[in-house]
């Protein structure tokens, strides 16, 4: 199968490299041609846009920051849909609002291009490991078509219902994300002011039912307050953004939600955009007077 990869930022990078370590002719394009210098050693072919890619290719996989460069990469000049032939696939990996995501999907299918929606969990080291955990909306068919393809990057690919359900999925990931990084946050600094060896606490903690990838993989982080990147605070309040918009719609009520966003607002508006989601334990130690 001949597989087009549009977006190679921090996740679509190390995801386009495991297709081509499986086997997979890869024909990729990026906004920033530079950041793909280094696929090309694996034999993937650099195109020069989207359509370009589209047209060298079985099935298509997108991933971009958010809605409008989803629609751009589709639908814009030299888009994917440009280039697209009936039965083609488009497996778009990003986390835009569901809303969109059917809105795509009409339009490609009146070309005779199906879609997949199949937003990711797992951050950056998932991406690089091809471990990621995959929530996929659409057909059962156009899955399993693209289940060759989805294996090489993730350990768990899960059919949560029509197009638009994955994305719908992702934004109850981030939620769940949200209260996760605020409560270990809170911890860890409730702990300092304590005066508690905080690496024994979170070593005792994970033995009982505080146990969290978030506590494991990113307490130690909040305890140096050094946050290098693994998934940016930018693009987490998006997704909180379209899970907060999910809520008005169906009348979900996300207390805890709507507070990370605005931590997280006020993080980016310090210029912390950039750094690992667990940064929202600056805000809560400067709240608490930990400073450095």
């Amino acid at each position: 199968m001949r597989v087009g990869f549009v977006g190679l930022g921090t996740m679509g990078g190390a995801m386009a490299a495991n297709l081509a370590r499986a086997g997979f002719a890869v024909t990729a394009w990026n906004r920033t041609p530079g950041r793909a210098a280094e696929l090309a050693d694996l034999g993937v072919r650099l195109a020069a846009s989207p359509v370009e890619v589209a047209a060298a290719s079985d099935l298509v996989v997108t991933i971009v920051s958010d809605t409008p460069d989803v629609e751009a990469v589709l639908f814009g000049d030299r888009g994917i849909a440009d280039g697209a032939t009936p039965g083609m696939l488009v497996v778009d990996m990003s986390t835009i609002a569901p809303s969109a995501t059917r809105d795509f999907a009409t339009r490609l299918a009146r070309l005779g291009v199906g879609m997949l929606d199949a937003p990711v969990s797992g951050g950056s080291e998932g991406a690089k490991k091809g471990t990621l955990s995959i929530f996929v909306g659409g057909e059962a068919a156009d899955l399993d078509r693209a289940r060759p393809v989805l294996a090489a990057m993730g350990s768990t690919i899960t059919h949560v219902g029509p197009i638009g359900a994955g994305q719908a999925v992702k934004a109850v990931n981030q939620v769940i994300l949200a209260g996760a990084y605020l409560g270990v946050a809170e911890g860890v600094v409730l702990a300092i002011k304590a005066g508690l060896d905080v690496e024994q606490v979170v070593a005792a903690l994970s033995g009982g039912a505080a146990q969290s990838w978030v506590l494991a993989n990113r307490s130690g982080r909040m305890l140096e307050n050094d946050y290098p990147l693994g998934f940016k605070v930018a693009l987490h309040r998006k997704d909180l953004g379209i899970a907060l918009q999910l809520a008005r719609e169906t009348g979900a009520a996300l207390p805890i939600s709507a507070l990370c966003e605005q931590i997280e607002a006020g993080l980016i508006g310090k210029g912390h955009g950039d750094d690992d989601v667990s940064a929202v334990a600056r805000a809560i130690r400067e709240l608490s007077g930990l400073q450095g």
